[in-house]
């Protein structure tokens, strides 16, 4: 009877040994391969894999949190640089450092996918992380303006953390885990960007904010800027120790067709039109995705959003801290920081409460479409809120933020959703490579557009047409109903699963 179980459970067992093993479809785990040894725990242990999901948090944290901790003192970093000839110019200057971390990422996002599949995982991840270290901490030490470039610019190119650790959360989870491990990529993202503004807004100009523990001859008083840098740059370090023993899930070996998941097969979908391949005994043709418009169409509006995106969080910090003569609020550092941690609280609220019940009803087209109407006319009231005062002003930006951003998280998830949806499985993470390309070179000239037209716009002061900072949000108004049109057919083309229209 118990060898009866037995043979039952074996039986039961063996597909999923057969579809884990990297030794050529023969079920057998070929000793000293780190991809073998994770299959095998994969097939031995059903649960779930805490450890491997506790690295998938902190690494993507660590990724996060650089990105945009800077924006809240951006704007007074580049005024006591000296850059700046005039107050009006300090948006210029500060959209090419705003740019620069995009750019670099841009430049080099496929590289390290490459390189990934080539060397592990786990190598780049920890050059990735050692580089958050050592140029985060050089990003607050900055003494010019071409030095912040320069850091920021190199603390982009070499961080290629995010594509591999989308690969690692799908590698040491079972299929049935799949989707929790890549929920904790977008979740610990979400977080970064939350943690990373707060930290930066309270924590820059420590010896004019904490006079009592920072005099200005300390250390800290003679680069203002340090502390919020230092504090990521702490984390980053306490997680490229504990990376030590992040195991390995790249196969050192030839894997078999059904486990091979290596950059070739991705990069085939993209470069072979007609890109065939042999399933069940029988021939199926796959598209490239260059020819897949519901794809394409989904990824270019990604994009616009994006930009638009990018370019609105560049221009609430400069706007937000310039002086009320120019437009501005005249607020603090910690001002913007209190209010970006505010906004950051309710997206995880509504990510995780709110907006799954909203895509059920409305699915991912109208809600985006919606959320895009709205975003009109609350970027037309922004300009007018200088007019206001205290606490009315505290109370209706903080209103104006949260809607403003939970709009927007509405129209990038449900780009996201309608990208995933155009391809098969196994073209995902091609689709998703090129959705994060075309992502970074627009969020790398968004800002640098952004400060170029900010600084201009407050010149105009006294133009009769849209004056001062009115025509900025005249022009993101742009970009947002560009975006909102293309969602419409025939540009956006929606398989039919998708298409709750």
């Amino acid at each position: 009877m118990e060898e009866g179980r037995r043979q039952a459970a074996a039986e039961q067992s063996a597909p999923l040994l057969e579809k884990a093993t990297g030794g050529g479809g023969n079920g057998v785990y070929l000793e000293g391969c780190p991809g073998c040894a994770v299959d095998r725990r994969k097939a031995e242990n059903p649960g779930i894999p805490y450890g491997s999901l506790v690295y998938i948090w902190i690494v993507t944290l660590c990724t996060a949190l650089p990105i945009s901790s800077l924006f809240p003192f951006l704007y007074f970093m580049i005024r006591d640089l000296h850059v700046a000839k005039r107050t009006e110019d300090i948006g210029f200057y500060a959209g090419f450092v705003g740019a620069s971390f995009m750019f670099g990422r841009c430049l080099t996002s496929t590289i390290w996918g490459i390189a990934a599949d080539r060397i592990g995982r786990k190598p780049v991840v920890m050059f990735g992380i050692f580089s958050v270290v050592v140029f985060n901490t050089l990003f607050g030490l900055s003494v010019s303006y071409w030095m912040a470039i320069a850091t920021r610019f190199l603390l982009g190119a070499l961080n290629g953390l995010l594509g591999p650790i989308k690969a690692y959360a799908i590698e040491v989870c079972r299929p049935e885990h799949e989707a929790l491990a890549l929920s904790l990529v977008s979740t610990a993202w979400g977080i970064g960007l939350i943690i990373g503004p707060a930290i930066g807004g309270y924590l820059a100009l420590p010896a004019e904010k904490f006079p009592n523990v920072f005099s200005p001859e300390s250390l800290f008083g003679r680069f203002p800027y340090l502390l919020p840098c230092l504090c990521t740059s702490v984390f980053a370090a306490a997680v490229l120790i504990s990376c030590i023993w992040m195991p390995e899930t790249l196969h050192k070996h030839k894997v078999n067709d059904n486990g091979n998941k290596s950059i070739e097969a991705l990069e085939a979908h993209l470069i072979d039109p007609k890109e065939k391949v042999e399933q069940s005994g029988s021939l199926n043709t796959k598209k490239s995705l260059f020819k897949n418009w519901p794809l394409m169409s989904s990824i270019i509006i990604y994009c616009v959003f994006s930009f638009h995106d990018m370019a609105y969080t560049e221009v609430f910090s400069l706007w937000a801290e310039s002086d009320k003569k120019y437009g501005g609020l005249s607020l603090s550092s910690e001002d913007v920081g209190q209010v970006l941690a505010v906004t950051g609280a309710s997206l995880l609220v509504y990510q995780l409460l709110i907006y799954p019940r909203i895509n059920k009803v409305l699915g991912p087209i109208k809600s985006s479409q919606i959320a895009a109407i709205l975003c009109i006319p609350i970027l037309f009231a922004y300009p007018y809120m200088t007019y206001l005062s205290e606490p009315g002003l505290s109370i209706v930006l903080n209103i104006a933020s949260v809607i403003k951003n939970n709009l927007g998280v509405t129209i990038i998830t449900g780009t996201f959703i309608l990208q995933n949806n155009a391809v098969p499985q196994d073209q995902r993470g091609a689709a998703n490579g090129l959705s994060m390309t075309g992502m970074s070179f627009f969020k790398a000239v968004a800002p640098a557009g952004a400060g170029i037209v900010f600084s201009w716009a407050q010149k105009r002061q006294h133009a009769f047409f849209f004056p001062g900072d009115q025509m900025v949000f005249v022009l993101l108004n742009v970009v947002e109903l560009l975006g909102l049109i293309l969602t419409f057919k025939p540009f956006l083309a929606v398989p039919e699963q998708s298409d709750r229209d």
